[in-house]
């Protein structure tokens, strides 16, 4: 017995209903624009990276959501402050096919030609916290670091009444970018109040640890008893307890940066005045102007975006008591 075989019409008649068919189990199942960013900060020890790390995760599921895509925030940053390991960090990010990164860079003169390397790869890169302002990359987010230095030195003088006082600045890395902009708007505030009495004693260097600020603090204080006054650029022995013993009694203290363990030495009255940063910020806005342009190829307006200064006294310090607990996911 012979089969009997579809006529023309029955054959393109199978053909159409299987392409519906296919058509059908397909709609709705596109698969989904995935974006790879890896984040770049100083260092893991710092908490303040790690409150930009939270920012950053938190905006990848926000805009995961809000664009049905598959956005992924990679952290990639070194344990202790170093360059050359960031900079091996931006080569296997591009090697590795990353869409985009954000960078918070310890020496801006050692990424630039990394930094450089990767966007001519087709990478998108943002800084955040300390700028690479000789590199192509998109835009910088973070605080205008002169006037946060001006800042500093102007609480500082409230703080010691106006009267005049041999000053001392501490600082960290030495080739911070960030860190240096601060540096310099202390001493440009300080000469503006020269006719006051106010003089600069030195600019003191330390790792950016809690112990070894700390104990850098106390023994300059200690062999230095003429310093009546302490403008830090970086908060760093203030992220331990018990680190102006000796210090706090013999001269008035301002710093950057207001993590809970600094809020203490406020509500103490061993620190007169902190001024803060949006550290959730660096990584949640980055983040969020990165996938702006990979999704929709829009630059910011501006390449440089600076965020307002938060002034914590011992006025307003409850106000920013509970901040911390969200940007460190703590209860």
């Amino acid at each position: 017995m012979k089969t009997k075989r579809p006529g023309l019409f029955g054959i393109a008649g199978l053909v159409l209903a299987g392409a519906v068919s296919a058509a059908l189990l397909g709609a709705g199942e596109a698969p989904k624009k995935t974006y790879r960013i890896g984040v770049i900060a100083k260092s893991q020890s710092n908490p303040v990276f790690q409150a930009a790390r939270t920012g950053a995760v938190d905006a990848g599921e926000e805009l995961s959501k809000k664009y049905d895509a598959d956005i992924k925030v990679e952290w990639r940053t070194p344990v202790n402050e170093d360059a050359q390991q960031q900079a091996q960090y931006v080569e296997q990010l591009a090697s590795q096919g990353f869409d985009a990164i954000a960078i918070s860079a310890s020496d801006a003169n050692v990424l630039t030609s990394a930094v450089n390397s990767a966007i001519d790869r087709g990478v998108v890169v943002m800084t955040f916290d300390s700028d690479i302002p000789n590199s192509k990359r998109m835009a910088y987010y973070g605080i205008n670091d002169e006037e946060a230095g001006r800042s500093v030195m102007r609480e500082l003088a409230k703080a010691m009444g106006n009267k005049g006082g041999k000053i001392a600045i501490l600082s960290g890395n030495q080739n911070a970018t960030n860190l240096n902009a601060r540096i310099k708007g202390v001493k440009d505030e300080l000469a503006t109040l020269k006719d006051k009495g106010f003089t600069l004693k030195e600019v003191y260097y330390t790792k950016e640890t809690a112990s070894d600020a700390a104990a850098m603090l106390q023994q300059v204080q200690t062999a230095n008893p003429d310093i009546t006054g302490w403008a830090m650029v970086g908060g760093w022995p203030l992220f331990t307890q018990n680190a102006l013993d000796g210090v706090y009694d013999k001269a008035k203290i301002v710093s950057v940066d207001h993590l809970p363990e600094e809020l203490n030495y406020v509500k103490n009255g061993q620190v007169a005045a902190l001024i803060g940063q949006d550290c959730y910020g660096w990584g949640y806005q980055s983040v969020v102007m990165l996938v702006d342009k990979l999704h929709n190829n829009k630059s910011p307006e501006k390449v440089i975006n600076n965020f307002k200064l938060a002034v914590v006294t011992k006025d307003n310090v409850a106000e920013y008591e509970g901040l911390w607990n969200k940007w460190l996911k703590k209860k």
